[in-house]
């Protein structure tokens, strides 16, 4: 089974050295020499690795300047694990696992299918397509996505107001005059003989 295991961030220094965007929870497993990974640019092997101040810096065979490390930037690291394996914390998931589920709100309305999980350096975001073809982009927090249900293959979600596209009839244009009651017409003044400007004769 592929599974993406991280994603290859900016240069760092001059001598082919990367940032890795880590999206495993075993990157000392993972990512150590001699790793090898699939990409989109044919297959990439580890040379070396470190940690500094929280991130994974690598070397990949064959980039020794930063013009090839840039040529790098967002390249998916793709590697082969066994079909059950499974991630060690509870709370968390391969994306294998999540596409393909049905998200039903904490109502029970069906929003739509997880397509796809977007990584993104703050968080992950769930995209939904919905039963009209459109999309929508859901944070994947407990506070928004509170239950992972593999069994019954479903996500449930608890959406704040507008992350689904719902509009509140407070937000509707025009309504802001809901309840203010009409101005009555005033009447025409009749001319007055001989009233011109005040003052004149």
């Amino acid at each position: 089974m592929e599974l993406l295991v991280g994603r290859i961030g900016r240069a760092h220094g001059l001598r082919g050295e990367v940032a890795v965007q880590v999206r495993t929870d075993a990157p000392e497993e993972r990512f150590v020499p001699g790793a090898s990974f699939a990409t989109d640019k044919g297959e990439l092997r580890i040379d070396a690795v470190r940690w500094s101040s929280g991130r994974l810096l690598a070397y990949f065979h064959g980039v020794h300047d930063r013009t090839g490390a840039e040529r790098l930037r967002g390249t998916d690291l793709v590697a082969e694990v066994p079909d059950d394996e499974r991630p060690e914390d509870p709370d968390e998931f391969y994306d294998h696992q999540l596409v393909g589920l049905a998200a039903v709100t904490v109502a029970g309305e069906n929003v739509g299918e997880v397509t796809e999980v977007v990584h993104l350096p703050m968080q992950d975001l769930l995209a939904v397509r919905t039963p009209d073809a459109g999309e929508v982009l859901v944070p994947f927090v407990a506070a928004i996505v509170p239950e992972v249900d593999l069994e019954h293959r479903r996500v449930l979600i608890d959406p704040p107001p507008g992350l689904l596209g719902d509009v509140e009839d407070d937000d509707v244009p025009g309504d802001e005059l809901d309840g203010v009651p009409d101005v009555p017409d005033v009447p025409d003044v009749p001319d007055v003989p001989g009233g011109g400007p005040e003052g004149s004769r």
